[in-house]
């Protein structure tokens, strides 16, 4: 940082000098007692904008030729295929909401799901991180993942900072692979309903998998036996298919704003000492409202009393 300063002499009074410094810095100076504590301006991270799924948001599961299930899966949200019509395997699989395929709320979704897949396509600037994303502890922001035999064979963290609002976006320039029992950690207030992981290709999430966070797929999505995943499976193009899996669409925190309580301060009236006199407000703007005014009529009355007095005497001599 480069902080240039100009020395002012200034003069006080006749003898008196005192010298300031006058700052050019990014921040804010304060001169107290003589000296300059400076506060330098810290630029905040830049925020990564949410991804809106907009009516896809209410999906469970949302693909585009097929969707196929073997076992008891449960889907806490509604199933939708567009284009495709074919669903199997419900029953045994229960679905929660609504099934939509092959009308208008399913394509639609498709559409909000497209849209939302081009909006985690562009989310800049990305991050690149390792193929295997095991072990790391990762804030909000925006991540760039190689392919790999596998993206993740243990476990990832991921920090909310504190903030529920915090956006994870992957970007997977291919393919998204974990492993059998792979699993992912959510700490500090970081919350499924803002992450997304935007598949290039397709996605296998691996046996007895513990899964967070919104799949936006190009092509497929495959769920092993046992897999459960906090979130969404939206396919665009390709098929979804379920193993007894698990899949619980994330609460997303509405954000509230509080507008605190308006204090009102009241100034208790100032004690008029006694034998002064008090001028009405109402006099304000007069000629006669000022105290100069009435010290002049004071003067003035004395001066002419003063001028009397030798008259006055004289007179009461005579009488």
């Amino acid at each position: 940082m480069i902080v240039s300063v100009r020395l002012k002499n200034i003069l006080l009074g006749s003898n008196q000098k005192v010298w300031l410094a006058a700052l050019s810095v990014s921040g804010s100076a304060v001169l107290t007692g003589g000296i300059v504590a400076f506060t330098p301006l810290v630029a905040a991270a830049a925020s990564v904008p949410s991804v809106d799924l907009g009516t896809a948001g209410s999906y469970s599961v949302l693909a585009g030729s097929t969707v196929t299930n073997t076992g008891s899966s449960t889907l806490q949200g509604d199933l939708g295929l567009s284009p495709g019509t074919a669903v199997t395997g419900f029953p045994p699989g229960l679905i929660s909401g609504a099934t939509n395929v092959g009308n208008a709320n399913a394509e639609q979704a498709q559409v909000d799901t497209t849209t939302a897949y081009t909006q985690a396509v562009d989310a800049s600037p990305s991050t690149t991180q390792p193929a295997d994303l095991t072990g790391l502890t990762l804030s909000p922001g925006v991540y760039s993942v190689p392919a790999g035999a596998t993206n993740l064979t243990g476990t990832l963290t991921l920090n909310g900072q504190g903030n529920p609002d915090a956006v994870f976006i992957f970007q997977m320039p291919s393919t998204l692979i974990t492993s059998s029992a792979s699993d992912i950690v959510l700490e500090n207030d970081a919350n499924a309903c803002n992450i997304f992981w935007q598949v290039t290709s397709s996605a296998t999430l691996g046996t007895n998998s513990s899964f967070q966070g919104t799949i936006l797929a190009l092509t497929s999505i495959t769920a092993d036996t046992g897999a459960s995943i906090t979130g969404r499976l939206l396919a665009r193009n390709g098929a979804v298919t379920l193993d007894s899996n698990t899949i619980a669409n994330p609460v997303c925190l509405a954000t509230t704003t509080t507008t605190p309580p308006t204090t009102t301060t009241t100034t208790p009236p100032t004690a008029t000492p006694a034998g002064t006199t008090v001028v009405p407000a109402s006099h304000t703007g007069e000629p006669w409202s000022g105290w100069p005014w009435w010290l002049g009529v004071g003067i003035m009355g004395s001066a002419g009393l003063l001028l009397l007095r030798p008259r006055l005497t004289r007179a009461h001599q005579i009488r």
